[in-house]
């Protein structure tokens, strides 16, 4: 069953370790079947009960799926083998598309911003008892938010948007509870989901974002907390429209005690409106980082939300980290102030490339998706033999694994690299390696 490994250990801890390391070094792959209770304890000679409490903490931690009867098995992606993993070699002499990072072209140069706050820590240098965010971020954060129609809220500064959205999930839930989530959707949420404990309940998405009726049926069935990304979805580029924001909150009004919490990372880099959800549940955060406007090094993220949320961050940051450096807070002021990027400039240029790529796709038979942002959706019957065709050809694309769930296969196409005269040559090699793909739904 476990080929040459064996599971050791006395205590329940010890058992568990001993299977996370075994999926860390490869020796146990996703979907293989684990041992009986029984029978491990018999191997082990423990009491069945400290099997059972083994297999709980790793079922708890993402790691391990049990279907009753039929055993207990690695998880098609435990949490100790992240997406990211699902990634291509790329050879030289390939273009690579796959990354999902900005165009480094569009970035603002950091030199000036960051003299500027070396200059304010010359004068006055952060010293412990400082409020953990710095009154013009601050001020800046909450007035961007008002324009938006952000409801009103304190606001929080953490490392980035991942990091926002850990401390508001743990702020209100616990192991085991249900995260309903965009399918397909952002892979490293999905890990940071399963590594939390917390189980991922699918909502299909289309280019106006999460369906109404797949999320109503997600938190009927028990979700505690929904995910949504307002603009640039990763990876499919959808963007919430004013209709479908109205149909989400009718949705969440059924459903007031659920966790709302609004990914805005495309922030600085996709020029259609923003629709916020927030107001009509009792917690919630928006989060909105930089990383995609001013470099994915600039690890910063604002947040709001209610009251009692945004307090439960800062206080558990507080235990942790205890501030984001506020060097780098007022770099970002420096950039906010004297728009050192300008978004609309920045996000036309997303706008053409992506637009010229879904554009000569469709003309070739293949229907991508891509409302906003910088990347494209092309749905595949075989997302392995997709991804090799077109690394023969040159190019190397995401695979669609990285980001689902249970939708249909697909491949995420950045197009941050591309030029004009790049996109017919990758839209000849998508229609190649791909042939048509079917014009419905693609969540």
């Amino acid at each position: 069953m476990l080929g040459g490994y064996r599971i050791e250990g006395r205590r329940a801890a010890e058992i568990a370790a001993s299977v996370e390391r075994a999926i860390g070094a490869g020796e146990l792959s996703p979907g293989q079947l684990l041992p009986p209770l029984r029978q491990l304890a018999e191997q082990l000679g423990v009491n069945p009960n400290t099997v059972a409490a083994a297999y709980r903490a790793l079922r708890d931690r993402g790691v391990i799926e049990t279907a009753g009867r039929r055993g207990s098995r690695v998880r098609s992606r435990p949490a100790s083998a992240p997406r990211e993993w699902l990634r291509v070699d790329v050879p030289p002499g390939v273009r690579d598309l796959s990354t999902g990072n900005p165009d480094p072209a569009l970035l603002p140069s950091l030199g000036e911003a960051l003299a500027v706050a070396g200059s304010r820590y010359a004068r006055r240098p952060a010293l412990y008892g400082d409020a953990a965010i710095g009154p013009e971020l601050e001020g800046l954060a909450r007035a961007a938010f008002d324009a938006d129609g952000v409801p009103d809220g304190p606001v929080a500064v953490t490392s980035g948007s991942l990091d926002a959205i850990e401390r508001v999930l743990i702020a209100h839930l616990r192991p085991g509870d249900v995260v309903a989530v965009e399918d397909p959707g952002w892979g490293s949420l999905l890990d940071l989901i399963h590594a939390l404990g917390l189980r991922a309940a699918p909502v299909a998405v289309d280019d106006e974002g999460p369906r109404p009726q797949d999320g109503e049926r997600a938190l009927r069935q028990g979700a505690r907390a929904l995910v949504v990304t307002g603009r640039a979805q990763n990876p499919t580029g959808a963007a919430v429209s004013a209709a479908r924001a109205d149909e989400l909150r009718a949705m969440l009004a059924a459903h007031p005690d659920v966790l709302l919490v609004e990914d805005d990372h495309g922030h600085g880099i996709a020029d259609l409106r923003l629709h916020p959800l927030a107001g009509t549940s009792a917690h919630w955060a928006l989060v909105r980082s930089t990383s995609k406007a001013y470099g994915p090094d600039l690890r910063l993220a604002v947040l709001t939300g209610d009251q009692l949320t945004v307090n439960r961050v800062r206080g558990r940051q507080r235990l942790g980290p205890g501030w984001v450096s506020h060097l780098l807070q007022d770099a970002v002021v420096h950039l906010w102030v004297t728009h050192a990027v300008n978004p609309r400039t920045v996000a036309a240029s997303y706008d053409a490339r992506r637009d010229a790529l879904v554009g000569a796709l469709r003309e070739r038979g293949i229907a991508a998706h891509g409302r906003s942002g910088m990347n494209v959706w092309v749905p595949v019957p075989d997302e392995t033999g997709a991804v090799a065709r077109l690394l023969q050809a040159g190019w190397a694309v995401a695979p669609g694994a990285r980001f689902r769930t249970s939708s249909p296969p697909g491949v995420r196409v950045t197009v941050s690299p591309l030029a004009d005269d790049d996109i017919g040559p990758v839209a000849d090699a998508l229609a190649a390696a791909t042939g048509p793909a079917p014009t419905e739904r693609y969540e």
